[in-house]
This record gives C-alpha cells, structure tokens and sequence, in this order.
C-alpha cells in the first residue's frame, strides 16, 4: 500500500539536459521558480538524457543518486523541473521516500500563492483541480480501498477514489460555472467599450519582463510589481492618455513562461481574453535577457495557444537602463509603422516615444471599408468581424456566400483573413490594387 509522504521546504532540484533546450538558462530559471514557491534549494542534481525514462523519468542510476541525496541532506521535497505523469510521480517518490513535485505542481504553487483576487483564486483552484484529478487515477492506490463497516456502511458501496473522484467533478462543474460568469462580465465590459469605440492594447510578455512597472508609468497607476516570476496574475484594465486619442485602455495581464501547463492556460482564458480581444498586442520584452530572443518565441506560442494570433503586435523592449549604452529609440518597416520600441519603465526613459506609437497604432485614422464575400466555410470569420463591431452591411448571394461591407484597421482585417484560410488583402499603402469583390 502507499501512501503520499508529507511535504516540507527542504528541497532537492532535479534538472536533466533534453534534446532541444538550453540547459543553464533552463536550470537557473528553475532555480528562480522553486525559490518563488518557497523552496529552500538543498542542492541541484543534473544529467542528461536522449529521452525520458517511461517509469521513473530520469532512470534508475540517477532515481538512486536522489534517493541518496535526499537522505544524506534530510530533505523533505524532490523538484523536478520537467512534466511528470502520475505514475512517473508516484514511482520516483517510492524510490526516494519523499514527495516529489513536477514543473506543472510547481507553477501551480505559486499561483496558488499570488492569486488575490476571487476571480484569480476560481482560476488557480480549478488548475489545480484538473492536474490532482489525474494524480487521484494513477497516483494514490490507497484510496481504491473499500468504504466498509460500521452500520449504515456495509455492503459494497462505493471506494474512497470514487467518492474523491465525484467530489472533484463536482466541485470542478461549480468552478467553471462560475469563470462562465467571469467571462459573461468581461464580455459585456468588452462590448461597451466596443460600443463606444474605445480602443483597448494589451499587455503581454514572459514573466518578470517588467509589464506590470510599464503599465504603471503609462497609467499612472499603482498596481503591485515586484522583481520577482508571477508578481502579477490578476489582469487590470485601466485608462490611459495618448496623444490625439480622446479614449483609450490598457490592460495588464498574467506573465507566461516555457511549458506553462495547459491546465493553468485553459483556466485562465477568461483573463486571457482581454488579449485576444484587444486592438493591439504589447510584447514587453526584457531588454537586458541574454536568451530575450527564446523568451519572445515561447510568448509567441502562447499566443497562439489562446488564439491571438491575428491581434496586431507591438515589441516593446524594457529595461534599456540595464543595458550600457542602450538609449531610446523607434524602430519602423520600410512602411513605416512602428515595430520595436526601446525604453526603460523604471527610469522614464522612451516612455513619451511608446506613448505616441501606442496613439499611432491605435488610432482609427486607417480604418478603412472594404466588401468582402465570404463562403459558407468561413462563418466564424464572419462571427469575428461582428464581433469587433466592423459589419457595415451585409448581403445573401445566390451562390450562398455572404457579401459584407467591412470597416476596419488593415492590419486586423488582413490577419483575420488568414487565420480564416482566405487571401488577405495588399497593403493599401503600396502599389497593388486590391479588388475586394474577388476576395474568395
């Protein structure tokens, strides 16, 4: 029979070199993790290997090597900064005789930790509900011991894991109607914004890049930042003052980071949706990262996980003051739209530059009217283009297609296109004459 041991602070960190990763980086940003959780670091073990071990993750000789760590060192926890199964899981604590903890455990922790708001608890709980289901399947084999004995309680009822298993669904079913509730209201707040063509940027980024320093000093607000990962997971939307812009909002939202575990993405979309539903993406960068160029593409694939990835897209790179000899700037294709800025939110620096791009790129001074027929197959681009309140007009043809007059940014239209499998249109701005009837 076994039972899960308890756990404690004392930590052993286990991290294995794998195919396609950068160890070091990976390895001190672990370390960071496990100290944001509250781990106190005993020691790290290292290796590689070409491939996961199916039973124990990372094999027999090295499970021994932690075991004798674990006991030499009194440690009451194992970190192991990769995704486990439950049964890897239960496996390597039987062989090391003390709680062992994945990436995914790990993350959830802190979350647990930094949610603040009722709507951030509602979202954490039901992450970590959705990954203890799984251990409950796999991972704890005494509570497949019989309810029996006692009166009222012969026969054969029902196991422990049954009972586990019904509570947790059931608890589950009232958190996600719950966050259906959340969604409804952010929905509705979208929708009067919309209403009264109140253009809303959202900022994005890998955690502790600095987004929630940067919303402060553009809306002078005073919204909780700390230098630490997941400082903020509560998003907040809040006015801000650009030039030439009478209305426009800002919202801050939950940092992301490699191999953030689906189960905390799924929770999360309510929140996320202020990304995906805004008029343009703020990717705040850490300037001063030496592996900023991984953080960007792993943020990148996070927005494509939640469906952002038509959102119109800004590169905002923070903390020039922690680079020598890095000053301000505005970076622009050869059409000259504002790409990249360089500023520091600590020290001011850059911050009147990214509030005119930010009122340049917002501005609905390109918005224009185009007609476009779209086939029965694209019916949820036609959902999309009413939901951004941009249909005009919209006309029945004979050939079943829909013929819809459509105002909007080009930017947006044409990265709606092409998530719809439809040709986008040429830039208006250059020389290609774009025949919006043919659009098929």
């Amino acid at each position: 029979m076994f039972e899960r041991p308890k756990a404690g602070q004392l930590a052993v960190l286990v991290h294995l070199e794998l195919p396609g990763g950068d160890y070091e980086a990976d390895r001190l940003e672990f370390i960071e993790l496990a100290h944001a959780a509250g781990a106190e670091v005993l020691s790290v073990i290292g290796g590689s290997r070409r491939q996961p071990d199916a039973g124990l993750f990372v094999g027999t000789g090295k499970a021994d090597e932690i075991a004798e760590s674990v006991e030499a060192q009194c440690a009451e926890l194992v970190i192991v900064n990769h995704p486990l199964s439950p049964s890897q899981e239960r496996n390597l604590e039987r062989r090391v005789k003390c709680r062992v903890v994945g990436r995914s455990g790990l993350i959830l922790d802190i979350f647990a930790q930094r949610a603040r708001t009722h709507e951030g608890k509602l979202q954490v709980e039901l992450a970590q509900l959705h990954h203890m289901s799984t251990r409950l399947i796999r991972g704890w084999t005494h509570l497949e011991r019989q309810r029996g004995g006692g009166i009222g309680l012969r026969g054969p009822g029902e196991t422990q894991l049954e009972l586990d298993r019904r509570m947790l669904r059931e608890r589950i079913a009232t958190l996600k109607r719950h966050l259906d509730g959340v969604r409804a209201r952010r929905a509705q707040n979208r929708q009067a914004r919309s209403r009264n063509e109140i253009p809303i940027a959202s900022l994005v980024g890998y955690t502790n890049a600095g987004k929630s320093t940067l919303f402060n000093a553009l809306t002078d607000q005073q919204v909780f930042a700390s230098k630490q990962l997941f400082a903020t997971l509560d998003t907040t939307v809040r006015r801000v003052e650009l030039p030439g812009l009478e209305h426009a909002v800002l919202a801050d939202t939950v940092g992301f980071i490699r191999d953030l575990p689906h189960d905390l993405i799924a929770a999360f979309r309510a929140t996320l949706e202020e990304a995906r539903n805004a008029d343009l993406l703020v990717h705040v960068v850490d300037a001063a990262d030496p592996e900023r160029a991984a953080r960007i593409e792993q943020v990148v694939a996070v927005i494509d996980e939640i469906e952002a990835e038509t959102v119109p897209r800004l590169l905002v790179f923070n903390k020039i003051d922690q680079r020598e000899g890095e000053s301000p700037r505005v970076e622009r294709d050869a059409a000259g739209v504002a790409q990249r800025v360089w500023v520091s939110a600590l020290t001011g620096a850059g911050l009147d530059g990214l509030r005119d791009v930010l009122a340049e790129r917002l501005n609905d001074s390109d918005r224009r009217t185009y007609t476009l027929r779209i086939p029965s197959r694209a019916g949820r681009l036609r959902a999309q283009l009413f939901a951004h309140r941009s249909v005009r007009a919209e006309r029945q043809l004979e050939t079943g297609e829909m013929e819809i007059d459509v105002e909007m940014p080009f930017e947006r239209l044409r990265g709606l296109c092409v998530a719809a499998g439809i040709d986008p249109p040429p830039d208006p701005g250059s020389v290609e004459a774009w025949e919006a009837d043919t659009v098929k």
